[in-house]
């Protein structure tokens, strides 16, 4: 179970190192240039072969209805105008949706718990919980989004998982064409 874990993070960081490069290429073939990223972010990089630069911005946790893994709808001011608001919207809401199912508990939920704590939780190398499922539907979510939605826009919707489900992590590549 480690060792799928351990591929899948593997793999999904050659993606983003592949969307990177693809976006790179872009850059070169379209004379570089040295566009501002969107807003000023201070959180603007400079790519490896010096030709994409961009920027990353943050959808912070929403605690007004307590603790539960929920994140703010707003359209940043960032992504105005690159994406329409709807669309980021019905993002956002998707990943509540999925996050309140991953904590709502069932009797599926307890059963589960109560048949790891029997086993002494060695249950839990053969299954997955229902958690683990959750987040690998999350996972095929983002990146389905990514490559429908976000990456034709110049943009990188970053797994929350990734960041300790605190942000949902946008970076925002500058190509040319852009001010």
């Amino acid at each position: 179970m480690i060792a799928l874990n351990q591929v899948h993070r593997a793999l999904q960081s050659e993606v983003i190192h592949a969307a990177m490069g693809f976006f790179r290429d872009i850059m070169s073939q379209g004379g570089g240039g040295s566009g501002t990223p969107a807003g000023g972010n201070p959180t603007a990089l400079q790519g490896v072969g010096g030709g994409v630069v961009f920027s990353k911005v943050f959808i912070q946790r929403d605690y007004s209805e307590g603790t539960s893994v929920k994140f703010h709808t707003r359209l940043p001011a960032e992504l105005d105008g690159m994406i329409e608001r709807h669309v980021f919207e019905a993002t956002i809401n998707r990943l509540n949706e999925f996050y309140a199912e991953a904590e709502e508990g069932s009797c599926g939920t307890y059963c589960e718990g109560c048949i790891g704590c029997i086993t002494a939780y060695l249950i839990y190398m053969c299954s997955e919980t229902h958690y683990e499922k959750t987040l690998r539907k999350i996972s095929k979510f983002v990146a389905s989004q990514n490559e429908r939605i976000y990456n034709p826009k110049g943009l990188q919707l970053i797994d929350p998982t990734y960041r300790g489900l605190r942000v949902i992590e946008i970076t925002i590549f500058d190509r040319p064409g852009r001010t």
